[in-house]
């Protein structure tokens, strides 16, 4: 059967059977995980092994596991990571934050490669601007642009040597956003020179990396009418002006800054250039309407697909996860951490299956 051009989420902690004959009649290219999808390894790994199975082809497995705020993999069943934020505050010097970075993420690749998970919504490589909206903050490496691109290019290696494909977000840049777009459509007036100076320099720097995610954020520069995942000018830009010819997927298609029915919201994604459709809620009747817009997987679409996948490592890179971990943990611990707010990116579970 035909691949479609879509990651779907998913209502609980196991398959419901409603799901599991949907997911093999619509065969997704892959899955993404949440909260209300995670209990224990034992779970998790038996979750991801029936979505894996309802596909004929290699299907994405993805998580957001950032780190502070945003993670879906918590103790006790799992370690505990900081902010991207932190390692500037503990580390002696740029060099040691960028090899923390880098084993942070590799820590982290190697949790998500034993529960089956090959793909990760991260880094963020936004750079967070002063007044901005905090929907970004901590999550951010630093707060300038060469600081962004720098550590987010070591955590991408981080994932990549752990048999993980990093997802770069949001591309071409959340940093500045006045507003959540979780909730509205924040409205960035910035002028193109700027734009291409500060956000979008760390999404040039890591251009090569396989997967990238868009921001739902309008640049009134560039499209005055329509924000990036939407908007073909701004993809155009993605492709020609930051080089990246990665896999594009856009961000939550269900997300309140974005205008419109949903299928609407689909059809306009795809129209404007993104690869794969993303819908993360798990409610069936969305994503019903979500696989009546999708495409099969193929062309331009299958090709980034495929080199994406070519660069999954089938046997990670050499690690004493004991040793790693607590050199890791020591370097944490230099400095006493804050309370950890609640994430603010989490979904709502979705309605279990009543019939």
């Amino acid at each position: 059967m035909a691949t479609h051009a879509c990651i779907l989420g998913l209502s609980g902690t196991e398959l419901t059977s409603a799901e599991r004959k949907f997911f093999r009649n619509a065969q997704p290219l892959g899955f993404i995980l949440f909260r209300r999808n995670i209990e224990t390894p034992e779970q998790v790994k038996a979750l991801v092994d029936d979505l894996k199975a309802c596909v004929d082809h290699e299907a994405l497995i993805l998580i957001d596991q950032e780190g502070g705020r945003v993670r879906r993999l918590r103790p006790p069943h799992w370690p505990d990571y900081p902010p991207a934020s932190r390692f500037a505050e503990v580390c002696n010097d740029p060099y040691e934050a960028r090899d923390m970075a880098r084993l942070g993420a590799r820590l982290m690749a190697a949790d998500l490669f034993a529960l089956g998970i090959n793909a990760d919504c991260a880094p963020v490589l936004d750079v967070p601007q002063p007044g901005a909206h905090d929907i970004i903050g901590d999550r951010a490496y630093g707060l300038t642009a060469k600081d962004v691109a720098v550590m987010g290019r070591a955590a991408c290696e981080g994932f990549l040597a752990g048999g993980v494909l990093p997802v770069i977000k949001h591309i071409p840049g959340h940093g500045r956003a006045g507003a959540d777009s979780h909730a509205s459509l924040p409205v960035v007036d910035t002028s193109l020179e700027e734009l291409l100076a500060i956000d979008f320099y760390p999404f040039q720097v890591n251009a090569d990396m396989p997967l990238a995610m868009t921001a739902h954020v309008l640049y009134s520069a560039i499209d005055p009418k329509h924000p990036a995942t939407t908007s073909k000018k701004c993809i155009r830009l993605i492709r020609d002006g930051i080089g990246f010819d990665g896999l594009i997927m856009c961000d939550d298609l269900s997300m309140g800054a974005l205008s419109g029915e949903l299928n609407a919201r689909a059809r306009a994604s795809l129209k404007a250039g993104c690869d794969v459709l993303l819908h993360c809620n798990g409610q069936m009747e969305q994503m019903l309407e979500v696989m009546k817009e999708t495409p099969k997987l193929k062309g331009a679409a299958r090709r980034r697909t495929e080199a994406a996948m070519a660069r999954l490592l089938r046997h990670p890179e050499p690690l004493d996860l004991a040793e790693a971990r607590a050199r890791f943990d020591a370097v944490l611990a230099r400095v006493p951490s804050g309370e950890v707010r609640a994430d603010p990116t989490e979904f709502q579970a979705a309605p279990k299956e009543t019939a």
